[in-house]
């Protein structure tokens, strides 16, 4: 009789509709790339191969030959990817990268969430198999899986000079309006993990740190009350490249023969999560930040226990 039951139990679950079985979330490692767009590509090329240090391994062409996109390479799984300009004076980023290692799985599993998806991931121009979600800020967020045939794993040790200002993008920074719409999508969909609230005053959340599931990079969340000016999204929408001495990076900047193009002040400061940093910025306005991994003193900052804004 029991044995009958479990063949019952396992004749109706293989009834049941896709959507209706538990779909499980594969692994999120990693930050893979942000996406952001350029006016002048030779200005913005200059920048950040040049001045920042990071090789351009492959570019993609449109069909009439012009540039599509192109590739400044950070280490083996992160980039960061230019686009040309479609509108001026819009939002300098195009979308945020994150890695799974089964885009058609984590797909599925968001599906059953109640995310809106495509109805499969599919393969990118370079190989890796790839699908976008837009979360409730309105950001494109793409979902890549490297293939073993794709252009990313087949550069592997490859295109990472010596010059590199930085190995590691630790983070990226998006604007984020409402926050507990983005920490239902973020955290209670994806799996990232909180690990630090900032505020400028004890009045005001101002960042929230998002960490990925399964690796050590994070997201920042940037709160905003007032609609932010479109001239201004580039500066909010950042880079943030892991630097281990600020004072021996600002020197390697300062001396740098591109330094006499880059006309702002290189300025060493302590953010309020007590880590020194330097902001850079490119042709567009769009920031990179260099920040140091550990506090000026050592010491962890607490919290803030502040409200968000909305």
């Amino acid at each position: 009789m029991a044995y009958r039951m479990k063949i019952a139990a396992a004749v109706l679950l293989l009834a049941l509709p896709a959507a209706a079985q538990e779909v499980k979330r594969p692994r999120i490692t990693g930050i893979a790339h942000i996406a952001i767009y350029a006016r002048d590509i030779e200005k913005s090329r200059a920048f950040y191969t040049g001045f920042l240090g990071y090789a351009e391994p492959f570019s993609l062409k449109n069909p009439d030959g012009s540039l599509a996109l192109t590739f400044f390479k950070i280490n083996d799984r992160q980039y960061i990817e230019l686009f040309p300009e479609t509108r001026a004076g819009g939002d300098r980023m195009s979308h945020i990268s994150i890695e799974t290692d089964n885009a058609e799985q984590l797909r599925a599993y968001l599906a059953s969430r109640g995310i809106q998806t495509p109805p499969t991931a599919s393969k990118g121009r370079i190989g890796n198999s790839n699908f976008n979600v837009s979360d409730p800020d309105g950001h494109t967020v793409e979902f890549v899986q490297y293939e073993a045939d794709g252009q990313t794993l087949r550069n592997r040790g490859k295109f990472m000079g010596d010059g590199r200002i930085s190995t590691w993008m630790s983070h990226i920074g998006i604007l984020v309006g409402a926050l507990e719409p983005a920490m239902r999508f973020y955290r209670d969909v994806l799996g990232f993990q909180e690990t630090w609230r900032g505020g400028r005053d004890s009045k005001q959340l101002d960042w929230v740190n998002m960490k990925v599931p399964d690796g050590d990079d994070y997201i920042e969340f940037m709160l905003y009350r007032d609609q932010v000016p479109a001239q201004t999204l580039g500066v909010m929408h950042h880079i943030c490249l892991t630097v281990p001495d600020m004072t021996e990076a600002a020197a390697r900047l300062e001396s740098h023969p591109l330094r006499k193009n880059y006309t702002r002040p290189i300025e060493v400061r302590t953010g309020i999560n007590r880590k020194r940093q330097i902001n850079l910025f490119d042709p567009d306005g769009t920031r990179t930040e260099l920040m140091e991994p550990k506090t000026v003193d050592g010491l962890p900052v607490p919290s803030s226990t502040a409200p968000p804004p909305r």
